[in-house]
């Protein structure tokens, strides 16, 4: 690749400047190209229109420059030319790694994709495994401005290997908006990961700050890239535990130029009715057992009865008979491959016609598929298919599960205690579907008996976030969505605060039909700090025994401090913290109790603080965000004010639970953590 022309040769900087500018001129001509295309004589009909034109809009959308987003944030200057099994690269040769593809006029690279097999090394090398590589450059920026650079030189055998300066401060730099991408500051554990096949599933277990959650997009991104016709097919789905959450990482995809990711919760996927109502914790854990899925396959197949009578089939002059032992014989060996209900009951009719046809060539005819069709068709065979196999609606199954008591009862028989199906009952059975006040895990048990009646439509791979949190049978409801595909898991058993938590991923890849994927550990945190994450993992023996305890390589030592204040000075002390806290750089969480929320809110409203509410993306006029702790999992804030922990505990149904709440809430400071208490702090934080 020539070296760009500059004002100041002798300047690297300024060189580096020219080849930026060079680099953004040839993407708004790729751009440009895209955007001149005719499409009038080379399509078909108007859907093939239409579908050229999506298709367009998207590549433009997908070539934006923007502004204020670094087109490249490294280079790579290889040793060697390529030999006959070597990497792409030759001596002398540059290549300019950033997020995306850029070409120039002749199509010679500019830019090269960081997902590219020649931009591997930008993340893995070192001294000790050059891969080939003498010098690795990355570069900083103020806004879009390249403002800096940095060299390593990896033929250097002889000194250590350094941390970057750079790379540090792109790590640490203050936050406001939703969450960035991470492509500049990919790990070489985090690299591993996102590149990984897409033939198998990956599990990672982070602790906070780890990059989990950034980890599993860039492996979205990277196996788009690297399999994009396979997964246009049969596409791709993130999900994460609320709207608030998608809500902070939707812009990391389409800044790396994927705008194809759906995104959605595991409530969204099984929204077959409406929710209204809410289950005791007691009783969500009953539904959300994995037991349940036998209590519901029983009572899909309980319609399923054994024929009295035989079939006859009257055609034209002659009249055949289908004995009823022989239809029996066929619903037996129907319900013994244990194939999904709809299809049996489809194959059910054919079964009967073709024993027919039988009858027919016996008798010195010879008839064919449509003759068989025909009869499957016939009024006699569809009264006794109706009769032997009736249509299951998923939703009055659930219904009735939850309403008849005898029911229940019969298919529980040996599976669920009598204690557990009185805490599943409901103490006012509903009228009908519309009426009753269905909860969550109502929805998963009716997407589960769905499922037996007809099946889920797979993807090509699903990224679940925060899976810690998930029920057996929501794992079920995601593995569904996935069984011809792979699946990204991330998530911390340290962090699970539901009642049904997982206590090992073991168990939860069981329950996601994906038991033979790797789990991989990330312990090295780079946001959180050092103090901040020391504090946290205080609790870690109480509520996840075992689990590694984090680390940060965070340079900077942050802000942290546990302030205890007296009993009627709670609320001025939030007020001053959060004053404290916008006279600096970032954004801000006051995270509290959900119970303290409306009190704070008031409070804030009233010291003439204008906050936002979780998701909501912040701005350099409104970087406060008032967070319940319900809601706080997988955010981050530069600067979190936490709100009486003793409260955050006692919100919740179980002191575990509640301390894996607090855990959370003590992890989403970035730079600094301000601890305020009345009350006395839970004594695990000793």
């Amino acid at each position: 690749m020539p070296a760009p022309h500059a004002s100041n040769a002798n300047d690297p900087l300024e060189r580096e400047r020219a080849h930026l500018s060079s680099s953004r001129a040839a993407l708004r001509a790729m751009r440009e190209d895209v955007e001149a295309l005719d499409i009038k004589d080379v399509t078909a009909n108007w859907v093939n229109a239409a579908v050229l034109e999506r298709q367009i809009e998207e590549r433009i959308t997908a070539l934006a420059d923007l502004a204020h987003t670094p087109l490249f944030f490294g280079r790579l200057d290889y040793t060697h030319a390529p030999g006959a099994d070597q990497a792409e690269g030759a001596e002398g040769e540059q290549f300019y790694i950033g997020r995306r593809h850029v070409h120039d006029a002749d199509g010679d690279p500019m830019v090269i994709d960081w997902r590219a097999p020649v931009s591997q090394p930008f993340y893995r090398a070192s001294k000790k495994e050059p891969m080939d590589v003498r010098l690795r450059r990355r570069f900083g920026y103020t806004g879009g401005d390249l403002t800096a650079y940095e060299d390593e030189d990896l033929t250097d055998t002889a000194g250590a290997d350094r941390a970057s300066k750079l790379l540090q401060a792109e790590i640490e730099r203050p936050r406001v908006g939703p969450m960035r991408d991470i492509v500049a500051t990919i790990q070489p554990e985090q690299d591993e990961i996102v590149r990984a096949g897409i033939g198998g599933t990956v599990c990672v277990q982070g602790a906070p700050g780890t990059g989990k959650t950034a980890v599993g997009l860039h492996r979205v991104a990277y196996l788009l890239y690297a399999h994009r016709e396979r997964l246009a097919r049969t596409g791709t789905l993130v999900i994460g535990p609320n709207r608030s959450f998608l809500h902070y990482i939707e812009q990391v995809l389409p800044a790396l130029g994927e705008l194809n990711v759906a995104q959605a919760t595991v409530d969204d996927l099984v929204a077959h009715v409406e929710v209204r109502g809410t289950d005791s914790a007691a009783a969500a854990r009953v539904k959300g057992d994995a037991r349940m899925a036998e209590v519901l396959r029983r009572a899909v197949r309980s319609g399923v009865t054994m024929p009295e009578e035989p079939v006859v089939v009257v055609r034209g002059s002659r009249r055949w008979r289908v004995p009823a032992y022989e239809i029996e014989e066929i619903v037996r060996e129907l319900l013994a491959r244990d194939i999904r209900y709809g299809a049996a009951r489809e194959a059910l009719p054919q079964r009967i016609a073709h024993a027919v046809l039988v009858r027919m060539e016996q008798a010195g005819e010879a008839p064919d598929d449509r003759v068989q069709d025909a009869v499957a068709r016939n009024a006699a065979v569809k009264a006794a298919v109706k009769a032997v196999w009736p249509a299951v609606d998923p939703v009055k199954l659930v219904l009735r599960l939850l309403s008849d008591a005898e029911f229940l009862a019969e298919h529980a028989d040996g599976v669920l205690t009598a204690e557990e199906q009185a805490e599943i009952l409901w103490a006012k059975p509903a009228r009908g579907v519309k009426s009753a006040k269905w909860s969550a895990a109502d929805a998963v048990l009716i997407d589960e008996a769905a499922d037996l009646v007809a099946r889920t439509p797979s993807l090509g791979h699903v990224v679940l976030d925060e899976a810690q949190d998930l029920s057996p049978m929501q794992y079920r409801a995601v593995g569904r969505r996935c069984t011809t595909g792979s699946a990204t898991i991330l998530g911390d058993l340290a962090q699970g605060t539901t009642p049904w938590a997982t206590s090992s991923w073991e168990e939860a890849l069981t329950h996601l039909g994906k038991p033979e994927a790797a789990v991989e550990e990330l312990t090295q945190g780079f946001r959180v700090p050092r103090e901040v994450i020391a504090y946290a993992s205080r609790l870690l023996p109480a509520i996840a025994p075992g689990l590694a305890e984090a680390t940060s390589v965070r340079e900077a030592a942050g802000d942290f401090s546990v302030r205890p204040v007296a009993a009627g000075e709670l609320d001025g002390a939030v007020v001053a913290a959060c004053r404290e806290s916008l006279a600096r750089e970032g954004s801000i969480g006051l995270i509290a109790a959900d119970a303290r929320i409306a009190a704070l809110g008031a409070l804030l409203t009233e010291a003439g603080l204008p906050y936002l509410a979780p998701g909501e993306e912040t701005t350099a006029e409104a970087r406060l965000t008032l967070v319940p702790a319900s809601l706080a999992k997988g955010l981050e804030y530069d600067y979190v004010v936490l709100d009486e922990p003793a409260a955050i505990v006692a919100g919740e149904p179980d002191e575990r639970t509640g301390l894996r709440r607090l855990y959370v809430a003590l992890t989403r400071a970035v730079s600094g953590l301000t601890v305020l208490h009345a009350e006395a702090l839970p004594g695990q934080l000793g």
